[in-house]
């Protein structure tokens, strides 16, 4: 049975992403919308569309055309927007690659998504270059400069004649982020124009906006939650949006103080710290209207406690709520509203513990993974998904793309869920293998691949394990030794480190005889999370 959102459904603009998101900024040309969190340089709205203009049109002479991709390898800062807003402009598709990956990571991304173009710093030239000679590039710029490179200045170079694409908003893709998805290795999420305006419409309703919001944006742009709900909702919002290029504590407190803060999206690590850090008492936080929390599952416990120590200062009733969304959703499909904004009808506050309502023009269902029928009222069931926010597909990958995505349009999350009388979901386990980790993906089949490159490694399978004091999943790998290996724990450890990004790192390791798997094959890791 399908279950509709208790919202009204709202309606979605035909406009590319850069027309929809830039627009609200003609009215206030001059307010900021991007700032530098630590250095203070501020991008007004007029300015950032004018940069985006010149990004598109020098993107356009250099070869660049509708449909080609161009990676970005970058943390957050102001020009980050710039630069993605000019390749959409330009009828190109941003690739964002995780500013941690490794060479061989980046080579994958790389080859996968067929980029032309790689944009990066110089602080991520060394791994950029050792990637590229993996997988050849057109060219890669520097956005800070760097000795044979193109920089920033090339790209808002004054000579190249200003470009007008044509884009179908519904079919052509501007954003192609990797996911692992429910299972397996990362995949290239091909999400459309359509899917990001979306995506922002529908969760417009559920937002109580002040005059002059401000977000901190600390959590990555390269991540969809970052590129979606910080980047994209807060300029379209007519708000400023400041950057951060990595969470420390200490900055992201001052800079909550120094630039008046309302709204700060984050994951649990950080609300944690919120909680419980007496750093925090040292900073004037009263700006700060809503917290919210995504990318990984958000204790009812830890949002109080966050919560109820900044009412203790002097802010007006700071609310903390959660949501909850995938990249294959763009990622929103569920989340608290604001106070004031809840559906008609609403007669109690959404439970800390909930990822609150389904968005406007979002349909869920639920369904019992070991009949394939709609759960019953009241239990538990696989969330499915279906509305404009899904995306058009896995790139290259049609077998994957069935396998999430069905027929009739519902996309098949792998998460379990459980829904109240007013429509609030909470999400209590999941089907999927995938590790959440600090609200990244980690797939245990890409670290078992890695592994069993190791010469005295026979077999080896991974599992996520939790962590008593995070609360945090940890991917813990049982390995089978090769005949006459004395591979050591820390050995194993310290392979795995220089291979894979930090957070994909192995964290415990157990040596068995054999990985258990089913006659077909499959590995049984209940078994092993049963040991």
């Amino acid at each position: 049975m399908a279950l509709a959102s208790p919202y009204p459904d709202v309606e979605i603009p035909n406009l590319s992403v850069p027309e929809f998101v830039l627009a609200a900024g003609k009215d206030r040309p001059d307010a900021p919308a991007l700032i530098d969190g630590l250095k203070g340089d501020v991008i007004t709205h007029g300015q950032l569309a004018a940069y985006v203009d010149r990004v598109a049109a020098n993107l356009h002479a250099r070869g660049l055309r509708k449909g080609d991709v161009v990676a970005v390898f970058c943390p957050n800062t102001p020009w980050f927007p710039v630069v993605f807003h000019g390749i959409a402009a330009a009828g190109c598709v941003m690739s964002p690659i995780n500013s941690l990956y490794t060479p061989d990571e980046i080579a994958f991304q790389l080859k996968d998504s067929g980029a032309k173009v790689l944009i990066t710093i110089s602080l991520f030239l060394d791994r950029a270059k050792a990637a590229a000679e993996k997988s050849p590039l057109d060219e890669i710029v520097v956005l800070d400069g760097a000795e044979g490179h193109a920089n920033l200045f090339d790209l808002l170079g004054a000579d190249a004649p200003s470009v007008q694409v044509d884009i179908d908003p519904a079919n052509d893709l501007v954003t192609l982020p990797y996911s692992s998805g429910t299972t397996g290795l990362p995949k290239g999420v091909m999400l459309t124009h359509r899917n990001l305006v979306a995506n922002v419409a529908q969760c417009r309703p559920l937002i109580s906006l002040g005059e002059d919001e401000r977000i901190i944006a600390v959590l990555p742009f390269f991540h969809i939650y970052g590129l979606t709900v910080l980047m994209n909702q807060g300029l379209a919002w007519g708000g400023a949006v400041v950057t951060l290029p990595r969470f420390d504590l200490e900055d992201f407190l001052r800079t909550i103080q120094d630039q008046k803060i309302t709204r700060a999206f984050v994951a649990p690590p950080i609300l944690l710290a919120m909680a419980k850090h007496p750093l925090v008492d040292q900073y004037d936080l009263s700006s700060l209207t809503s917290i919210l929390s995504g990318a990984a599952p958000l204790d009812e416990q830890l949002a109080l406690a966050a919560q109820n120590r900044l009412r203790k200062g002097a802010a007006d009733g700071v609310n903390v709520g959660q949501g909850y969304g995938m990249t294959e959703l763009s990622p929103v499909s569920h989340t608290s509203p604001d106070p004031g904004c809840e559906p008609p009808g609403s007669q109690t506050d959404v439970p800390k513990g909930s990822v609150g309502y389904a968005v406007p023009n979002t349909e869920c269902r639920l369904i019992d993974p070991g009949t394939g029928e709609d759960a019953a009222p009241g239990e538990r069931g696989e969330l499915w998904i279906r509305g404009p926010q899904v995306m058009k597909g896995y790139l290259n990958n049609a077998e994957a793309t069935t396998n999430t995505v069905d027929g009739e349009g519902w996309l098949h999350t792998g998460d379990v869920a459980i829904v109240d009388d007013e429509g609030r979901y909470t999400v209590v386990d999941r089907v999927k293998e995938l590790i959440k980790y600090k609200g990244y993906q980690v797939a245990p089949a890409e670290l078992e691949a890695v592994l069993i490159g190791h010469d005295e490694i026979a077999d080896a399978a991974v599992i996520g394990v939790p962590d008593k004091e995070s609360g945090e999943e940890l991917p813990k790998a049982f390995v089978v030794r090769a005949p006459g290996s004395e591979l050591t724990e820390e050995a194993v450890m310290e392979y795995m480190a220089v291979k894979v990004a930090p957070h994909k790192k192995v964290r415990f390791v157990e040596f068995i005889d054999a990985v258990p798997k089913s006659a077909a094959g499959k590995i049984l890791r209940k078994d092993l999370k049963a040991r």
